[in-house]
């Protein structure tokens, strides 16, 4: 594998020389090839993935043509720095774990109505300014739910029939409306919150279809954009590229945390910057309860003065497998570490001042950065090239091996945070993640499509309303739906004393 020092002086040229071989076959039309072009497979020895073309000989010439294509396509020097750096990673001793901090977390019990109605007015006044920015992070297939399709585009079973793309665009007009209601003097203008959605190169098209489709849900075609994340290929233990085809690599999505240089490459973070954006709030798709654009949390982000945040939930039991906030090292940064990397006597420590779980907020995918920390994120992740490795089946030419799958998270990016701040949610009111088919233990469509469906029916009860219903309680309940209301306010002149027969929706 060649030098790091080599790769600077050398990279900008393969890049170009990629680029141009590229560039001239779209042109023109090659001569068949009965051999790899030379200058590649020199290119390929330096990086000790020659093997690639093991199999050249049995190929066609159209198999041919498309293996010099996707190699061609990639940043060799890039990635091998990446496969370097990674596995070099993996033998490095880890700075001890500790606690979060208790002032570090705002707690709900902490919080007054004075805060949150001081919050929650800070924030709509920032997303009347057109300062805020949303990205979502939806670059999976509704596989585990039994769909190919985006798994935006799944619909749990809620009285309105609507997807989780669609209940999310809702979110969004609603606190739109809000904006403008509440922050504008005289005359109500349009406030314009820009979605910037990520996609895979799996989802992509099939999503941007499904919005044009349905009408955007509201939404204006121009306040959204569509990004792909970046792919890398899958290797062996020794990091070697796995075959998918004789004539193919395999191939896997960068992670979630590959949003940050997704966004740089495709130049979205200039865009943003030229809309006047200084927020960005990123979430993941597949929480049907998510606060979209949430004013609250942005107005305590920005109180904080913090370059980023994160809503947590408290863990349910010691051993609940999820992610948890921790610190790194004495007096260190925050970061995330999985359930596995706690013991199960850190997991279940007790914090005696508190009587809570000593390591018990949970990472839910809820973050919130400014603008110039997502751009720090970017050039910061791209120079370290540490990459998670996660040992999975790939798919190979020789049938599901054992390999490496790179990949970053979006929790990445709080190790480089001069200063994170923790906002605890309530589980019951914002996060009912679908991940898993039903019949499954947790995390499914029927449990998040009751989640909803009791919150919104203690917010119609809140409100004077009333329920009749043919089935236990338990198992049904209203929806209320987002065009309607935000987090269950204005309720009340829709159901001061109207009686709804559960399971419906409550529209305008």
């Amino acid at each position: 594998m060649r030098d790091p020092s080599m790769e600077r002086e050398n990279g900008a040229s393969d890049s170009t020389a990629a680029t141009t071989t590229t560039t001239t076959t779209e042109i023109t039309s090659p001569p068949p090839m009965n051999s790899p072009r030379q200058a590649l497979i020199e290119r390929l020895k330096d990086y000790g993935q020659e093997d690639v073309f093991a199999l050249w000989d049995e190929l066609s010439p159209d198999e041919r043509e498309f293996l010099v294509r996707d190699i061609e396509s990639l940043d060799l020097p890039r990635i091998d720095r990446i496969i370097r750096c990674s596995l070099h990673s993996q033998g490095l001793p880890v700075a001890a774990i500790e606690p979060v901090p208790e002032n570090w977390v705002s707690t709900v019990d902490g919080r007054t109505m004075e805060d949150r109605e001081k919050w929650w007015k800070m924030g709509l006044k920032t997303i009347y300014e057109g300062k805020l920015g949303v990205v979502l992070l939806s670059g999976g297939q509704g596989t585990r739910l039994g769909i190919s399709d985006p798994k935006g585009c799944f619909n749990i079973g809620l009285p309105s029939g609507k997807s989780l793309f669609q209940i999310q665009a809702e979110r969004i007009l609603c606190i739109q409306r809000l904006a403008a209601q509440v922050v504008g003097e005289g005359p109500t203008r349009p406030v314009t919150i820009h979605w910037y959605i990520m996609t895979s190169p799996f989802t992509d098209e099939a999503t941007r279809k499904y919005f044009s489709s349905h009408k955007y849900f509201g939404l204006e075609p121009d306040q959204i954009s569509f990004f792909q994340q970046g792919t890398l290929p899958c290797i062996s233990k020794e990091g070697k590229f796995i075959m998918e085809t004789p004539f193919s690599l395999a191939k896997a999505p960068d992670g979630n945390g590959g949003v940050y240089g997704a966004l740089k490459s495709s130049r979205l973070l200039e865009d943003m910057a030229s809309r006047g954006i200084k927020y960005v709030d990123c979430y993941g798709v597949d929480n049907v309860m998510v606060r979209v654009a949430d004013p609250t949390f942005l107005g305590y982000f920005i109180d904080k003065g913090a370059a980023s945040a994160a809503k947590v939930v408290r863990k349910a039991y010691p051993q609940e497998q999820v992610g948890v906030f921790v610190r790194r090292g004495k007096g260190g940064p925050l970061t995330v570490v999985e359930y596995s990397e706690l013991d199960q006597s850190m997991a279940s420590a007790i914090n005696q001042r508190t009587g809570r779980l000593q390591y018990c907020w949970s990472n839910v995918c809820l973050h919130m950065f400014t603008l110039d920390f997502i751009n720090q994120v970017a050039t910061g992740l791209e120079k370290d090239s540490v990459y998670h490795l996660a040992e999975k089946k790939i798919p190979s030419m020789n049938g599901y091996t054992m390999g490496l799958k790179l990949e970053q998270f979006i929790f990445d990016s709080f190790l480089y945070a001069p200063s994170t701040a923790l906002f605890e949610v309530l589980r019951e009111e914002e996060f009912a993640p679908v991940k898993n088919v039903n019949g499954s233990n947790f995390d499914t469509p029927e449990s998040a499509r009751l989640s909803v469906l009791r919150l919104h029916t203690r917010w119609v009860i809140a409100a004077g309303g009333f329920l009749t219903h043919s089935v236990p309680l338990y198992a049904t309940g209203v929806e209320v739906s987002p065009l309607c209301s935000y987090a269950g306010e204005n309720l009340e002149a829709i159901c001061r004393g109207r009686t709804f027969h559960a399971p419906c929706e409550i529209s305008l």
